[in-house]
Order: structure tokens, then sequence, then C-alpha cells
């Protein structure tokens, strides 16, 4: 996976785990749920009737590049495990990881059960997207990739079509919170395998009376990180995935110094130690305007806006004006600015202060991964309750004696 993606070795292992994590979650849902089938109250007294949720048919996964092995095998294994069938279409960019899953498991299966598809999602995806063979969709990407895609899909019938597509997610520091805390917690989540996940931290919201203190601490952090080779245990951070994303990279760059001002990073790495990846460095701004395309857009970079903030509630707004909300965090000592948060942040998976990822790092079974607003479609987490329930179709069956 380090040489597909460009995965340090802490977390391409973390990758592995949790695919193994998903289908030992999934199996153990079916057991629990006794294979969603159940007895329901009987409309007249010579009938017995029952409700049993039963597999759509064929499924197509199209899976992103950040997460190779967790995304596709967790998707695939839902889809799976609920009697269903799957074509599955993992990103051009890293195909290996999903390949070896597949052949893995293709023999132990019965033919046809899980067949494996490559190629640009411009060809493949569209042509699963357009099939009307396929009963249903589990995509992980882009709002912009994720919505084109649902509208092709349900332009003919309705289908289920079930979707994680980004987020900008914020983290809210308070002048109660541990700074070392905060810090630590929004490094590992800003800039874990390059900010190319969709829970990274991509935004923060800290309050005036203690900012210059978490700055110069965060900046400190940020310019010690080991940048190189992701497989050599001491690196953090390795090359984003492509040219495509290098040259996104420089023009952020580009901007943040045009409107706002960069305290670290900026830079493409080029020099000879370099020269066979497409390495950046991890960047921290501050000073845009609070509704800047940085702030608002999301980037899948190692780059981290850094705004101020007067009062509590006036952090509560700026983190919910996002049109996305998958991850949020904050760091505080006050239990009513927290529990607050709680009641009123706008998304799906939400930390307090998290010194190991202020954003990332959801753990299956224990925090379904869903996102709200433009983050997903479907409502349900990967790696909850009621995730499975969505590859099925619930048929009621009444029998009289």
């Amino acid at each position: 996976m380090s040489f597909e993606n460009g995965k340090n070795r802490l977390e391409a292992m973390g990758d592995l785990d949790e695919a193994i994590d998903f289908m030992r979650f999934y199996a153990e849902q079916i057991e629990i749920n006794e294979g969603f089938s159940k007895e329901t109250r009987s409309a007249h007294k010579n009938e017995k009737t029952q409700s049993i949720l039963k597999p759509y048919g064929v499924w197509g996964i199209i899976s992103p590049f950040n997460f190779p092995s967790a995304i596709a095998i967790g998707m695939t294994s839902g889809a799976l495990i609920t009697g269903n069938t799957v074509v599955l279409k993992p990103s051009s960019d890293a195909p290996i990881s999903a390949f070896k899953f597949v052949e893995a498991i293709y023999h132990r299966l019965p033919p046809a059960v899980i067949n494996f598809v490559t190629g640009a999602g411009s060809v493949v995806g569209k042509t699963l997207l357009e099939s009307p063979l396929v009963d249903g969709i589990a995509f992980t990407g882009s709002k912009e990739v994720g919505m084109s895609g649902f509208r092709t899909f349900v332009e003919k019938r309705p289908r289920p079509f079930i979707s994680e597509m980004g987020g900008k997610n914020p983290a809210i520091i308070t002048k109660s919170a541990d700074l070392e805390k905060a810090a630590n917690g929004v490094l590992r989540a800003a800039f874990g395998y390059s900010g190319q996940k969709c829970s990274a931290c991509s935004r923060v919201y800290v309050q005036k009376d203690i900012a210059s203190q978490f700055l110069e601490k965060l900046v400190s952090k940020a310019k010690s990180l080991k940048i190189g080779k992701p497989w050599e245990k001491d690196v953090l951070i390795g090359p984003v995935i492509n040219e495509a994303a290098v040259k996104k990279f420089q023009s952020a760059a580009e901007l943040a110094k045009k409107d706002g001002k960069i305290l670290c990073g900026g830079t493409i790495l080029v020099n000879s130690s370099f020269s066979d990846g497409n390495f950046v460095e991890p960047t921290i701004v501050t000073s845009l305007p609070k509704d800047h395309e940085l702030i608002r857009e999301e980037l899948f970079l190692p780059f981290l806006c850094i705004e101020q903030f007067e009062n509590f509630n006036e952090a509560i707004e700026l983190a919910n004006k996002s049109n996305y909300g998958l991850t949020a965090g904050i760091f505080s000592q006050d239990k009513n600015e927290i529990e607050a948060f709680f009641e009123r942040i706008e998304a799906g998976v939400t930390y307090a202060n998290r010194s190991a990822s202020a954003t990332t790092g959801a753990m299956v079974g224990a925090q379904p991964f869903v996102g709200w607003k433009d983050s997903g479609i479907s409502g349900k987490g990967a790696g909850g309750a009621y995730y499975l329930m969505q590859f099925m179709r619930e048929q009621t069956q009444t029998r009289c004696e």
C-alpha cells in the first residue's frame, strides 16, 4: 500500500486492520440480527407474519485511493454478506490493494459473486452507473463525482445509492483548552496521510485569547514533521497521490500568499531528495477572509486554514457555515461548551478533546462514519449498526392457516 498510494507504514497497517474490522463487524451484525428476519404482529388470529430483509441483487462498489483496502473491503463486505453480488471498481490511482483482496476470496465464493474491473472512472464507473443490470451503488469520493453519479444512477428508476462525499472538517479551540492536546490533535488530523482523508481537519477556529500560543505550538510541531519515502519507519508525510494534486496544492499556496498569510509550508519539494515523487510541505495559513474559497472548498491536501473567534457562539456558527458535515472536533475544559458543541454542531462524527486526532480515526463498531449535509446521502454510517440494512429491501410475508 505504501508503494501504491504513499501511505506511511503506520497508516498502511491501520488501513488493513480496519478492513479486517469491517468484515468481522458485519459478520457479527448478521448474527446479532438473526439474518434480519423478524416475526411481526399478526393482523388476524389465523395469520403469521414476518418481515425479512432481502438482497437487491448486483451492487457496484466504487472506492477511492486513500483507503484502498479499508473502504473498498468495507463496502464490498457489506454488499456480499447481505447476499448480493458485487462488481468492485477501485480508484485508478490505487487499484492493487483491492485486486489483492478479490484475488484472495474469488475462488472461495460461487462463480461471479465478486467481480473486479478497473480503469478510468469516466469509462468504467460511468458504465456501472448507466447499466440497468446494477441494482445499487456504494460510492466513496468527492461531492462533485458523487452527485453526478447519483443523478445518472437514479435517472431512469429509483435505486439505492450509498455515498460518502468528503468534508471540510473544523476543530474549535477555546480559551480553556489544553493547548498541548489541541496542537497534537489538530496536527495529526490535518497532516496524517498528507491531509488526503475525507475526515482530515482543514479548518481551525481558535479563540483570540490563546491564538498566538496555540499557533506557536502548532507551527513548531508542523515544521518538525519528517517528509520522505513512506515505507521508512520514521516518516509521517509521504507524497500526495498524483501530479494533479501537486498542481492543486500550488494553486492553493499562491492564493494563500495573495489573500492571507502562510505561517509554514506552501512549497512543492523538488530538490534531489524528493525528485521521485509528488512531495509538498504541510501548510498552515491564517488571515484569510472568512468566506474565502480555501476555507469553503475541500482540497484533500496537507493544507490547514486557521481563523480566530471572539465567543463560543461565533465559533459554532463558523464551523457550521460549510456545506459539508462529516467530522468535527472541539478542545475545551468547559463542560457546558462541550455539551453545546455536541448539541449544535452539524456533523456526523464528532469528538471532544481527542489528542490522538481532532477529527480523524473513527473506529469500526465504535464510531459509525456518517456524513451530514453534502458529505453523504444515506445518513447511515459505515461500521455502524444501521449500515447493512441499506444493502437490502424489506419483504413482508404473511401465512394464513
